[in-house]
């Protein structure tokens, strides 16, 4: 008998297993498979004995080998990789927030590596993952050349208010402002790279403020709580508009595996200029993985100067992942630190340091990418960019953030807890 629970749930809970009526201190192995929207298979397995009772407990006992080692009762999720066989560089991104991701988990005999397919189950269970709680609403933004999604929690309202950016991959990524949905925020998830057939050259500063104001002005939005929320180029959106800009005044402000060193003034096709001159910077390992941190670490004559972090007014939470290779995080952080000591503004600052995580510093139990492919806009080429990241240390550290990234938000933007759901 295999039980997990809760059979359906929100991508950040936690489950439960449990696989009963076994032989004492049989050798079975658990196995999860998840069918991705574009039609690729990915898995993951533990090797686990059962007790003296014919008991394995996924969030007491410790698998033995496998994609993941240790007491991990999520490893079935964070471990997750493609099958063997599957094209090279892939990622799972949930595209369609409205439908779940559906995980097969099974049981069987002895401690298998391969072939899950080929062998006899001894059971098994289907749990949905969610990144929309029951209630949530998804509104689409198309307003003044804004183009994103708006999601509002279950409930009454109004609700404090995020501005959610992604990084240079470009697109509408939702799935992360449909979770701060489903625990309480009014979120707001951009697109700005080439919406509405707009250039790079037309998404300037103005854009986010237009974006910015339309959150603000949502009658379900309490316009006094807002807050912005970047990742990697979305995080020199983010320290650039809560820096500088007259319309963009935030409660607090979240940054993930960012950087400061190469400001967003004009345009974000003046920020590619500039980095295009750093192109020396790129780096290629032994397995042709693109390196790109050391592009933001160069400096000319004539670099432009970095964002001022002493002008930032309001509460700031920097993730900076120790092995990410896409950014200078930890160099940027410290930084920053610095230049906000010098202006007085250095108790607005708050740092979470991950040492083994790579950038994707995700929503909880994503499973871990190193690298995977990309289209590189400074070179226009299609590359395979190295994130970086320990898998156990990365999925720990994505955990970690989720919660803390929760509970600053919560405490700056004066969250009411009745809302959480």
């Amino acid at each position: 008998m295999l039980s997990v629970q809760p059979s359906r749930g929100l991508v950040d809970e936690m489950f439960r297993i449990v696989v009963a009526n076994l032989p004492p201190r049989q050798k079975v192995t658990l196995h999860s498979l998840v069918q991705s929207e574009d039609n690729n298979f990915w898995e993951a397995f533990g090797h686990y004995i059962s007790d003296e009772n014919g008991t394995v407990t996924g969030n007491k006992d410790e698998s033995l080998g496998g994609t993941y080692k240790g007491t991990e009762p999520m490893g079935l999720l964070w471990s997750m990789r493609p099958v063997p066989g599957s094209p090279q560089g892939i990622r799972i991104r949930k595209d369609d927030v409205l439908t779940p991701m559906i995980v097969n988990i099974s049981v069987h005999s002895g401690h298998l590596s391969q072939g899950f397919s080929q062998k006899t189950l001894l059971a098994m269970s289907v749990t949905e993952r969610w990144h929309v709680a029951p209630g949530v609403k998804r509104i689409n933004i198309r307003e003044e050349e804004v183009q994103g999604t708006l999601f509002l929690p279950p409930g009454p309202g109004p609700y404090p208010g995020v501005l959610d950016l992604w990084g240079a991959g470009g697109g509408l990524v939702e799935y992360r402002s449909a979770l701060l949905a489903s625990r309480g925020f009014a979120s707001m998830a951009l697109e700005y790279f080439g919406p509405n057939e707009l250039s790079l050259q037309d998404v300037d500063v103005s854009y986010f403020e237009k974006a910015y104001q339309i959150l603000k002005n949502h009658p379900m939005v309490q316009k006094d709580h807002l807050a912005v929320l970047g990742l990697s180029f979305g995080s020199i959106i983010s320290l650039s508009i809560v820096a500088y800009s007259k319309v963009i005044k935030p409660k607090c402000c979240v940054c993930i595996n960012g950087s400061h060193m190469i400001p967003f003034d004009k345009n974000i096709f003046e920020v590619f200029e500039e980095m295009k001159k750093n192109v020396d910077g790129l780096r290629v390992n032994e397995e042709n993985q693109v390196i790109y941190r050391d592009v933001f670490l160069m400096t000319r004559p004539d670099s432009p100067a970095k964002i001022d972090a002493g002008k930032i007014k309001c509460p700031l939470l920097l993730v900076a992942s120790g092995d990410d290779q896409a950014f200078p995080a930890v160099e940027s952080a410290e930084d920053m630190g610095m230049m906000m000591e010098k202006a007085g503004n250095r108790h607005l600052l708050e740092v979470l340091h991950y040492p083994r995580a790579g950038h994707l510093i995700e929503p909880p139990c994503t499973p871990h990418f190193r690298a995977t492919k990309f289209y590189l806009e400074t070179t226009k080429q299609k590359v395979v960019m190295l994130w970086g990241g320990q898998t156990q240390s990365h999925a720990h550290a994505q955990e970690d953030a989720w919660n803390k990234i929760l509970a600053f938000l919560q405490q700056h933007l004066q969250f009411n807890t009745a809302l959480k759901t």
